[in-house]
């Protein structure tokens, strides 16, 4: 009797096959974008992280215009123009909602109304440090600034209820940039280049806002930028 055992002989695993749906320089602006937010949120109260909590502000209104020139510019996968068009879908998911286009719309909606709401909070902020409006424009800074929180957190409930129910890591391919299964990939291109292109230039932007701090960027308020504003305005 013949006995063969192939599955036993075997020492390697096949690959499992992967595609690339995701580029190097949209992941990039994802992670930095959020680095920003938790450290802006986290340094909000106190006088002795306050240039530091600008800093991360104004990084973020600069991640968003980022953004906006790749999404208009850049490759298709990465153009705002797929999540203009996911919301599109609403009125259909209205009439006839499907689980599968409800969780795109969720998906798409939050990530737009994040991007959207970078910029009434980073002018808001910037009114407030300058002592721009009154204590009314601090508390839309504050409002914008918890629903932005919300927001953070209903998207990332939603990845989480996905993965449990798909019972995949649904953040993963922002991690990676590679989703499993056959297939050309959607992002040609990873444009790696560019990713740390960006990385350099926030990198930059943060080494100079320490330099021109006389006590660093967790000095307070009066030190910095803040300063050599209000000693120009005395000129």
């Amino acid at each position: 009797m013949n006995t063969t055992t192939p599955l036993a002989t075997s020492t390697h695993a096949t690959p499992v096959a992967t595609r690339r749906v995701i580029d190097a320089p949209t992941r990039m602006f994802h992670w930095l974008f959020a680095l920003c937010f938790v450290g802006a949120y986290a340094t909000a109260d106190g006088e002795r992280w306050r240039l530091l909590h600008v800093t991360l502000g104004y990084t973020l209104a600069g991640l968003l215009g980022f953004r906006v020139l790749y999404g208009l510019l850049g490759p298709r996968q990465a153009r705002l123009s797929l999540l203009w068009r996911k919301l599109g879908g609403l009125p259909n998911w209205l009439r006839s909602p499907q689980w599968r286009q409800g969780q795109n719309l969720a998906m798409a909606g939050a990530v737009l109304l994040l991007m959207a709401l970078v910029l009434p909070l980073t002018l808001s902020g910037y009114a407030t440090y300058n002592e721009w409006g009154g204590e009314w424009l601090e508390e839309v800074h504050e409002v914008v600034g918890e629903f932005f929180l919300w927001t953070v957190l209903a998207h990332l409930a939603l990845l989480l209820g996905l993965s449990l129910l798909r019972r995949k890591n649904q953040a993963m391919p922002m991690l990676t940039g590679r989703v499993e299964g056959n297939g050309p990939d959607l992002a040609q291109r990873n444009h790696l280049w560019l990713a740390a292109l960006v990385l350099v230039a926030v990198l930059g932007y943060w080494a100079w806002e320490w330099q021109q701090a006389p006590s660093g960027v967790s000095g307070p308020a009066s030190s910095g930028w803040a300063e050599r504003h209000h000693n120009d305005d005395d000129d």
